[in-house]
């Protein structure tokens, strides 16, 4: 039954034929697996720590390592593989901060070459040594970094080596490898690391304004960045409706014009920079221009402003009444309003790694709103700031832009939910605590062969660990809470679905040999995807433990099918009153006041009532 349970997992795949476990070698220094376990009931569909360290005992002696990635926990104790481990930790589903890629580089790079942890090199140079990166499936996290290491220690091109991980870790027809849009700009980026000759700057970045076209309504905004050595993510700003300036009102489901009137502010227009990364960016202002196309929203042939200055209330109203076509008229979503989110606070990040994040919200009934729509993106200032082709010195301010369709998904997918918003633009500098004078920078180079590569701490390998503001983002019902009504026209801060759903992680994943080639199946495809016997089996558990105890007598009364409603031999008839009496709050009403309706007293019995009436009808109408 394990066996089946992480061949279901895994893929599902065939076992590998020697180890019987879900990895692959990406080349034949480098191991991608799926995160191992010693304890249950995680070893019963995950790879079992035993088995893998016999395994690469058996292959390769003692010439492996491994490197994980686990913020939520390795789910092992180092000395359970002998300590040859490297933690450097982050949250499942995005990039890495980026100041860890070069001591990821350079202790990968050292220990290949035979050099031990403190950079000195072993006596015996003949062996081949190999190093395990492992995250939670061996995919996202652990993809991203052997790219980068093929990137920028192999030579290889971007692409050639997001190909070769694809080919080695993904079965046919089941996507990319490293599939995360913000995982695959963190590749690009250390494309351009490496080209640019290893340097990188952190600086503390100070968020400005966030530009959104097409914002639709229920649309909850948030900057967020790494801490804590990037084990997790933390909420640095949530934008409140007074922060909102609406420059379009034009906003879907809502009164557009009803909202820019009481959220009325007069800021200026600002000038779309002739590229949209990496540039001295500074609004100016302009004359007052009113939004009439959409072309104008979109800033095409790159001449026109970002977001134009706000309309006037008669301006939106001869707007709104003009002979345009509504959303009404074609049948289609609203495109939404060009709205500026101004933070009243000054909103400083500690490092040059951003994520914005959206969450739209509808209501919904009995104390519940509905989630329609989840995404999130991250993106580095240094390289937006063309850090590299600068020879490290990157732009002091800039601004990144992105499209709806480019945004990351729900747990690494590209499933987002209905559209939040059209485009998005976030203006950004360098923090200045004082007028002229910048924060302190922090130059990261890759530490050299002879030298010794820090590690960063380990989560706790038990698990449990809080890596993200917010646990397990999905679309779906939520409980209500006044305390969030003012970020956004839905307020929820509880998801009813916190449970780990592994099937984007682990979907496609296959198991490969050294040369890259795939094993005969030994499983039926009828078998591949039976229930997930141990969600449903903890879900049973849980429900169990929470069901209420009842005594015997509770019971037997149960049993009674008879309501109290129900008229018995003997017993007075109850009145209509007493009737009604038994719902409170309910307001009854007669039938002969409702449309159509006829008293109650000239109602037939059910069985008498007939249908032909509506035969009668159907004739009629045809003729």
């Amino acid at each position: 039954m394990a066996s089946l349970l992480r061949q279901i997992v895994a893929g599902p795949r065939s076992r590998h034929p020697e180890a019987g476990l879900d990895l692959c070698y990406v080349t034949d220094q480098i191991i991608a697996t799926s995160g191992p376990s010693g304890t249950y009931p995680q070893r019963a569909y995950r790879n079992p720590l035993d088995q893998l360290v016999k395994f690469l005992d058996y292959k390769h002696g003692e010439d492996w390592a491994i490197w994980e990635f686990r913020a939520e926990g390795t789910g092992y104790p180092d000395s359970e593989v002998y300590g040859r481990v490297w933690h450097y930790p982050w949250p499942d589903h995005h990039p890495p901060p980026f100041r860890v890629v070069p001591l990821v580089m350079a202790s990968m790079r050292n220990w290949l070459r035979g050099a031990d942890a403190e950079g000195k090199e072993s006596q015996d140079k003949k062996k081949k040594r190999v190093v395990v990166v492992h995250c939670k499936a061996g995919k996202g996290r652990s993809g991203t970094m052997a790219c980068s290491y093929l990137i920028s220690e192999c030579g290889w091109a971007a692409s050639e080596a997001l190909a070769r991980f694809t080919e080695r870790r993904m079965r046919p027809g089941f996507g990319q490898g490293v599939s995360i849009p913000s995982q695959l700009r963190w590749v690009g980026y250390v494309d351009r690391w490496t080209k640019g000759g290893k340097i990188y700057v952190e600086r503390q970045i100070e968020i400005m304004e966030v530009h959104v076209w097409g914002l639709r309504d229920g649309v909850k905004v948030q900057v967020e960045g790494f801490v804590d050595e990037g084990k997790k993510i933390k909420l640095f700003h949530l934008f409140t409706k007074k922060e909102r300036v609406i420059v379009d009102g034009n906003e879907s489901g809502t009164s557009g014009v009803r909202d820019a009137v009481k959220n009325r502010e007069r800021v200026p227009e600002f000038k779309k920079p002739e590229e949209t990364s990496g540039t001295n960016y500074k609004p100016q202002p302009t004359k007052s221009k009113t939004v009439t196309e959409t072309s104008q929203l979109d800033g095409a042939n790159g001449s026109t402003p970002l977001i134009n200055e706000p309309q006037t209330a008669s301006e939106n109203r001869s707007q709104t009444t003009s002979g345009t076509s509504t959303p009404e008229a074609t049948g289609s979503e609203a495109g939404g309003g060009a709205v500026i989110f101004k933070p009243s606070t000054r909103v400083i990040l500690p490092t040059s790694d951003i994520n914005i994040d959206f969450e739209r919200r509808n209501k919904a009934t009995m104390g519940y709103t509905m989630v329609t729509s989840v995404a999130h993106v991250w993106f580095n200032t240094f390289f937006e700031g063309k850090g590299p082709e600068q020879e490290g010195n990157a732009d002091e301010s800039g601004v990144f832009e992105i499209e709806w369709d480019k945004m990351d998904g729900i747990k690494g997918s590209s499933r987002k939910g209905t559209r939040a918003f059209d485009r998005l633009a976030v203006v950004w500098k360098v923090y200045e605590p004082e007028p002229g004078r910048r924060s302190k920078e922090d130059v990261i180079t890759e530490p050299g062969v002879d030298s010794p590569v820090p590690q960063m701490a380990p989560a706790d390998w038990k698990g449990d660990n809080e890596e993200v503001p917010k646990k397990a983002k999905d679309l779906g019902l939520r409980t209500e809470s006044p305390a969030s009504a003012d970020h956004s026209k839905a307020s929820s801060i509880t998801s009813d679905n916190d449970g780990n759903d592994d099937d984007d992680s682990f979907k496609g994943v296959k198991t490969s040999s050294p040369t890259g080639g795939e094993f005969p199946d030994d499983v039926p495809e009828s078998s591949a995807t039976p229930p997930k016997l141990k969600s449903i089996v903890d879900a049973k558990v849980e429900a169990a433990k929470e069901a209420p105890q009842h005594s015997l007598a509770d019971v037997n009364a149960g049993l009674d099918t008879a309501s109290s409603t129900t008229s018995h031999p003997g017993a007075q008839p109850q009145s209509p009153e007493s009737e009604h009496s038994l719902i409170e709050g309910i307001a009854s009403i007669a039938t002969s006041k409702l449309p159509g309706g006829v008293p109650e007293e000239e109602m037939k019995d059910a069985h008498e009532h007939k249908l032909g009436h509506l035969g009668l009808k159907k004739k009629s109408d045809v003729s």
